[in-house]
């Protein structure tokens, strides 16, 4: 995971958001605000535009990653802003000021990013949130690395393993959050937070399997 990877996973994340956003909004509607679509789309948009701001380029993987946590926490409102820009910003201060970030490195990275998510949200898998997306993304992504997998297939693993348990929070009843009022009638929906966090590793599977299309000497990844 290097700058320009890391730049692309981000602005992947904004075009799925962007592009979903619909989706999202009917998933909320049904068992929350309805606004979870308009927030991630809003916060991620204005994420691109700091990117996008040529006065300010990144030299360090954790530059980007702490920059788009913090615009997410200040654009975002509700609890999307705070969690999400937490995870974001944790991963970058894990990963620290380098250039390139190995797949080992970034596990751990993206462990710290959970655990800060279940402090703030003190949520469980089970409790039909987005930690029922985000932890499995994770243990998949970690079991990889400790396999000696390269960074490309870790982040497939973890996207095929974060839309899994998204998935699985379809007949969940929720415990968390603004699904919880409704008891038993959360049942049978799909949790709108796990699915943004599906997006989240979708996106990064994405960016690294472009990374290795690239014509060049051969994929890093």
């Amino acid at each position: 995971m290097d700058v320009s990877l890391t730049r692309d996973w981000v602005q992947n994340i904004a075009s799925a958001m962007s592009r979903n956003q619909d989706h999202l909004t009917t998933l909320d509607s049904a068992i929350g605000d309805g606004d979870h679509g308009a927030n991630m789309a809003r916060g991620f948009g204005a994420v691109r535009a700091v990117l996008d701001d040529a006065s300010r380029p990144a030299a360090s993987v954790d530059e980007i990653l702490v920059a788009a946590g913090k615009t997410l926490v200040s654009v975002v409102g509700g609890a999307s802003g705070p969690l999400f820009g937490s995870a974001f910003r944790t991963l970058g201060e894990a990963l620290g000021a380098e250039a390139e970030v190995d797949t080992p490195r970034f596990a751990t990275g993206l462990a710290a990013a959970l655990d800060k998510l279940q402090q703030l949200g003190a949520a469980e898998p089970g409790d039909k949130t987005m930690i029922d997306a985000y932890a499995p993304a994770v243990t998949a992504f970690r079991d990889a690395a400790q396999s000696g997998a390269d960074f490309r297939t870790a982040a497939r693993a973890a996207a095929d393993a974060a839309e899994a348990g998204m998935r699985a929070t379809v007949p969940m009843q929720a415990r968390k959050g603004r699904a919880s009022y409704l008891g038993l009638r959360s049942i049978g929906h799909q949790d709108p937070g796990a699915t943004s966090t599906t997006y989240v590793f979708r996106a990064l599977a994405e960016a690294t399997e472009a990374d290795a299309a690239k014509p060049g000497p051969g994929s890093r990844w």
